[in-house]
Protein backbone atom coordinates (compact mmCIF):
# COMPACT_ATOMS: atom_id res chain seq x y z
CA UNK A 1 0.00 0.00 0.00
CA UNK A 2 1.41 2.87 -1.22
CA UNK A 3 0.79 6.72 -0.19
CA UNK A 4 0.75 10.57 -1.35
CA UNK A 5 1.37 13.47 0.50
CA UNK A 6 -0.21 16.77 -1.26
CA UNK A 7 1.66 20.68 -0.16
CA UNK A 8 0.40 23.36 -1.80
CA UNK A 9 0.20 26.91 -2.12
CA UNK A 10 -2.66 28.30 0.65
CA UNK A 11 -4.04 31.03 -2.60
CA UNK A 12 -4.04 28.79 -5.14
CA UNK A 13 -6.91 29.14 -8.30
CA UNK A 14 -9.65 26.75 -7.84
CA UNK A 15 -9.43 25.85 -11.70
CA UNK A 16 -6.33 23.73 -10.72
CA UNK A 17 -9.22 20.72 -9.23
CA UNK A 18 -8.76 18.96 -12.59
CA UNK A 19 -5.04 18.91 -12.74
CA UNK A 20 -4.61 17.56 -8.73
CA UNK A 21 -7.30 15.36 -9.92
CA UNK A 22 -5.86 13.77 -12.78
CA UNK A 23 -2.16 13.54 -11.30
CA UNK A 24 -4.21 11.51 -7.93
CA UNK A 25 -6.24 9.40 -10.49
CA UNK A 26 -2.81 8.84 -12.19
CA UNK A 27 -1.28 7.59 -9.21
CA UNK A 28 -3.96 5.11 -8.64
CA UNK A 29 -3.77 4.08 -11.60
CA UNK A 30 -0.65 3.28 -12.13
CA UNK A 31 1.13 3.25 -9.01
CA UNK A 32 -1.83 1.61 -6.83
CA UNK A 33 -2.06 4.23 -4.31
CA UNK A 34 -4.94 4.00 -2.49
CA UNK A 35 -3.66 6.67 0.72
CA UNK A 36 -3.98 9.97 0.10
CA UNK A 37 -2.78 12.80 3.40
CA UNK A 38 -3.60 16.44 2.74
CA UNK A 39 -3.25 19.02 5.36
CA UNK A 40 -6.29 21.63 6.07
CA UNK A 41 -4.80 25.05 5.76
CA UNK A 42 -5.51 26.88 2.60
CA UNK A 43 -7.07 26.19 -0.62
CA UNK A 44 -4.80 23.73 -2.27
CA UNK A 45 -5.83 21.62 0.89
CA UNK A 46 -9.33 22.15 0.28
CA UNK A 47 -9.12 21.37 -3.27
CA UNK A 48 -7.04 18.23 -2.65
CA UNK A 49 -10.03 17.40 -0.66
CA UNK A 50 -12.47 17.56 -2.48
CA UNK A 51 -10.66 15.92 -5.83
CA UNK A 52 -9.79 12.86 -3.30
CA UNK A 53 -13.33 12.63 -2.64
CA UNK A 54 -14.66 12.62 -6.03
CA UNK A 55 -12.17 9.83 -6.95
CA UNK A 56 -13.22 7.85 -3.67
CA UNK A 57 -16.68 7.42 -5.97
CA UNK A 58 -14.88 5.69 -8.60
CA UNK A 59 -12.19 3.69 -6.43
CA UNK A 60 -13.43 2.69 -3.54
CA UNK A 61 -10.36 1.58 -2.15
CA UNK A 62 -9.00 4.76 -1.56
CA UNK A 63 -8.59 6.64 1.57
CA UNK A 64 -7.82 10.04 2.86
CA UNK A 65 -6.72 10.95 5.73
CA UNK A 66 -6.34 14.97 7.28
CA UNK A 67 -2.72 15.09 8.77
CA UNK A 68 -3.04 16.94 12.43
CA UNK A 69 0.12 19.20 13.09
CA UNK A 70 -1.56 19.35 16.55
CA UNK A 71 -2.09 16.54 19.00
CA UNK A 72 -5.56 15.64 18.67
CA UNK A 73 -6.19 16.04 22.49
CA UNK A 74 -4.99 19.68 22.61
CA UNK A 75 -7.01 20.60 19.37
CA UNK A 76 -9.99 18.78 18.70
CA UNK A 77 -10.59 18.44 15.30
CA UNK A 78 -14.15 16.52 13.79
CA UNK A 79 -13.58 14.53 10.52
CA UNK A 80 -14.40 16.35 7.55
CA UNK A 81 -17.37 14.42 5.56
CA UNK A 82 -15.96 12.14 3.07
CA UNK A 83 -12.62 11.84 4.94
CA UNK A 84 -11.23 8.14 6.13
CA UNK A 85 -9.83 9.89 9.12
CA UNK A 86 -7.32 11.82 10.92
CA UNK A 87 -3.92 11.07 10.76
CA UNK A 88 -1.16 12.59 13.65
CA UNK A 89 2.52 11.59 12.96
CA UNK A 90 4.71 10.01 15.57
CA UNK A 91 7.08 11.70 17.60
CA UNK A 92 5.23 14.99 17.10
CA UNK A 93 4.51 15.84 20.90
CA UNK A 94 7.58 17.56 22.11
CA UNK A 95 7.54 19.79 18.63
CA UNK A 96 6.53 23.27 19.45
CA UNK A 97 3.32 24.48 17.90
CA UNK A 98 5.15 27.54 16.01
CA UNK A 99 7.01 24.22 14.16
CA UNK A 100 4.02 22.02 14.28
CA UNK A 101 2.98 22.40 10.94
CA UNK A 102 6.24 22.71 9.25
CA UNK A 103 7.37 19.22 11.37
CA UNK A 104 4.34 17.67 10.32
CA UNK A 105 4.83 18.35 6.65
CA UNK A 106 8.18 16.67 6.44
CA UNK A 107 7.70 13.79 8.61
CA UNK A 108 4.85 13.27 5.95
CA UNK A 109 7.22 13.35 3.27
CA UNK A 110 9.26 11.23 5.10
CA UNK A 111 6.68 8.73 5.11
CA UNK A 112 4.92 8.64 1.65
CA UNK A 113 6.15 7.63 -1.39
CA UNK A 114 4.94 9.65 -3.61
CA UNK A 115 4.14 14.15 -3.01
CA UNK A 116 1.92 15.93 -5.25
CA UNK A 117 2.52 19.60 -4.87
CA UNK A 118 1.32 23.26 -6.10
CA UNK A 119 4.55 25.51 -5.93
CA UNK A 120 4.70 27.90 -8.06
CA UNK A 121 7.20 31.08 -6.14
CA UNK A 122 10.11 30.49 -4.07
CA UNK A 123 9.28 32.34 -1.13
CA UNK A 124 7.24 30.22 0.83
CA UNK A 125 6.88 27.42 3.20
CA UNK A 126 5.44 25.12 0.05
CA UNK A 127 9.05 25.45 -1.81
CA UNK A 128 10.90 24.50 1.10
CA UNK A 129 9.08 21.15 1.70
CA UNK A 130 9.44 21.12 -2.61
CA UNK A 131 12.96 21.37 -1.89
CA UNK A 132 13.28 18.74 0.68
CA UNK A 133 11.57 16.44 -1.61
CA UNK A 134 13.57 16.79 -4.48
CA UNK A 135 16.50 16.04 -2.06
CA UNK A 136 15.07 12.88 -1.22
CA UNK A 137 13.58 12.26 -4.68
CA UNK A 138 17.37 12.01 -5.98
CA UNK A 139 18.03 9.61 -3.26
CA UNK A 140 15.09 7.78 -4.20
CA UNK A 141 13.56 7.39 -1.52
CA UNK A 142 9.61 9.80 -3.13
CA UNK A 143 8.88 10.38 -6.47
CA UNK A 144 7.77 14.47 -6.62
CA UNK A 145 5.06 15.51 -8.99
CA UNK A 146 4.55 19.48 -9.06
CA UNK A 147 1.81 21.41 -10.91
CA UNK A 148 3.05 24.31 -10.28
CA UNK A 149 5.87 26.47 -12.53
CA UNK A 150 8.69 26.28 -9.76
CA UNK A 151 11.65 24.03 -10.49
CA UNK A 152 14.36 23.17 -7.84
Amino acid sequence: MTSCFFIGHRETDPALLPEIKAAAESLIRQQQVSDFYVGMYGNFDRLVGEAVIQLKREYPDVRLFLVLPYHPADRPIEVPLGYDGTFYPDGMEAVSRRYAIAKANRKMIDASGFLIAYVTHTVSNAYDLLEYAMRRQRKGLIQVINLGECRT
